[in-house]
């Protein structure tokens, strides 16, 4: 069984006193899940500030001994509940049937680089770990996550470079994408623009694979230039697995809706991620936990207090990240499971 949950610290002190609350608090909830027979699988780190903080994260006790063992992705989206940095942990009984990587520049490697070919860079990597194991893209690459600094002047470059990627590989309109979250985003690597996250399974095929499309609420999302699937249902032997891309307030015609309205925006997007994964044979109660964007920090309490009024018992968390198109006030990503 897999168990998803959110953490961050309460204290307000500096970034060493909240990590050291976090390691005690880290520690006793994986102790609590190894009674249970699951272990930690896999770590997101949400960051306020990369550039001060992942050094000192990444040589913590916190780090070193309870999360560095797992699949991490650290990234700076700053949590907005004040907290500095927040943990979405999965743990599982199950080992991993996945890889999970994250692929980042060095400052040499993103110098004089613009944004598109920042991204061929990223997939490059991870086309050359693919070809070592025998892998392809097209069958066993699930779900990506591109991170884009200054969202509003580099998301074109990466879209470009990502379509270019894809097509060279036989990701196509007549194929298929893969599920993916394009979204505002900084790592420690100051002149990066962008970065890359990747799940790979290794033991599937095309056939395990379903994606969701719910054409009733959304459209195709190459009507609009851009090279990524709404979500992918993925059977195992023992589960369905969810993937949902980041969505948002969007007809079926990919116009933007309601305009300036925030609860509306993100009403409107819950009703579209219902409707993928109806799509698939799944139910909002299935939802395992959200991922919220926001682009304006002022939203925070509105969202929040729907979230919590909607959905009190799926984990969440907020972060400050751009939206792609700056009309959208909110996206969100999840994960469901049958």
């Amino acid at each position: 069984m897999d168990k998803y949950t959110m953490m961050a610290p309460k204290n307000r002190g500096a970034f060493a006193e909240r990590l050291a609350e976090l390691y005690l608090s880290v520690g006793k909830y994986l102790d609590e899940e190894q009674a249970e027979g699951r272990k930690l699988q896999f770590c997101k780190i949400f960051l306020s500030d990369a550039q001060n903080q992942y050094q000192k994260l990444v040589e913590s006790e916190l780090y070193q001994e309870l999360i560095m063992p797992a699949f991490v992705s650290v990234i700076e989206q700053s949590p907005l509940d004040g907290s500095k940095i927040s943990l979405l942990l999965k743990t599982s009984t199950d080992e991993a049937p996945y890889t999970f990587q994250s692929f980042r520049l060095s400052e040499e490697e993103t110098h004089g680089q613009n944004s598109y070919l920042q991204t061929m860079m990223l997939f490059e990597k991870y086309l050359k770990w693919l070809e070592d194991r025998g892998l392809s893209l097209k069958e066993h690459c699930v779900r990506t996550w591109l991170y884009v600094a200054d969202i509003d002047v580099n998301y074109q470059g990466m879209v470009k470079a990502r379509n270019d990627i894809f097509r060279r590989y036989g990701l196509t309109v007549d194929t298929h994408f893969i599920a993916s979250t394009g979204i505002g985003g900084f790592t420690e690597t100051r002149s990066a623009s962008v970065a890359l996250d990747v799940l790979t399974y290794d033991n599937i095929q095309e056939s395990d694979k379903m994606y969701l499309h719910a054409l009733d609420h959304l459209n195709h999302t190459h009507e609009y230039g851009v090279a990524f699937e709404r979500g992918t249902r993925l059977t195992l032997s023992d589960k369905q697995i969810y993937y949902i891309s980041g969505t948002a307030s969007i007809d079926k015609h990919g116009h933007v809706i309601y305009m300036g309205d925030i609860r509306r925006q993100t009403g409107r997007l819950l009703e579209n991620i219902g409707a993928l994964l109806k799509d698939g044979g799944a139910t909002m109660n299935d939802i395992q936990y959200f991922v919220v964007y926001l682009r304006d920090f002022s939203d925070r309490d509105v969202v929040e207090q729907f979230l919590s009024a909607a959905y009190p018992t799926i984990p969440h968390v907020l972060v400050h990240a751009k939206v792609c198109r700056p009309e959208w006030l909110v996206e969100m990503e999840c994960v469901a499971q049958r």
